[in-house]
C-alpha cells in the first residue's frame, strides 16, 4: 500500500512503496514540449540526437520527475494539502522513448507544522527505468494533513 493513502499521524519513518511501471513514449515527449514550449534538440530532434553520447533523443528531466508524482501520489489521497517543494533533484541517468520506469518511495523525515492539525512529510523519491538502473533522485516534501482534519 502506498502510505500517501494515509494521515500525516499515521504514516511512520522508513515506510516504503514502489509503483507499477509506466512506459515513456514519444508522445509523452512531443505534448510535455509542447505544453511547456521546452523543445530542446535532444528531447525532440533524432538526427542531432543520434550524434550525442546518448545515441538517441531522451526525456527532458522534469517530464520523468512529473510521470513520478503521477506514479506516485494517489488521485484519492484524503491527507495531502500541497507539494511542498523538492530538494536535491538529480537526473542521474537518462530516460529513452520506450523505458518503463518506476517510483521508489521512503519516509525520511516527519516535521509538524501544527500540531495535531498537519505536517511536512520528507520523501526520498527515486526512480528506476527497467533495468534497475536509478534515472532520478530526490526528497520530495509534501504537506499533508492529520486524521480528522480537512484539506
Amino acid at each position: 500500500m502506498n502510505f500517501l493513502a494515509k494521515y500525516f499521524d499515521e504514516i511512520e519513518l522508513g515506510e516504503r512503496f514502489v509503483t507499477r511501471g509506466r512506459t515513456v513514449t514519444e508522445t509523452d515527449i512531443v505534448q510535455w514540449c509542447a505544453l511547456t514550449g521546452d523543445w530542446y534538440v535532444l528531447h525532440t530532434n533524432a538526427h542531432y540526437a543520434e550524434q550525442t553520447r546518448f545515441g538517441q533523443r531522451i526525456a527532458p528531466g522534469l517530464l520523468v520527475h512529473a510521470i513520478a508524482a503521477g506514479l506516485g501520489v494517489p488521485p484519492d489521497a484524503p491527507a495531502i494539502v500541497a507539494n511542498y517543494g523538492t530538494d536535491a533533484l538529480r537526473f542521474v541517468a537518462p530516460t529513452f522513448i520506450g523505458d518503463t520506469i518506476r517510483l521508489k518511495g521512503e519516509v525520511i523525515g516527519k516535521t509538524d507544522k501544527r500540531q495535531g492539525k498537519d505536517g511536512v512529510l520528507k520523501l526520498n523519491w527515486n526512480v528506476y527505468n527497467q533495468n534497475d538502473t536509478l534515472v532520478l533522485t530526490s526528497d520530495l516534501q509534501i504537506l499533508m494533513s492529520c486524521r480528522g482534519r480537512s484539506n
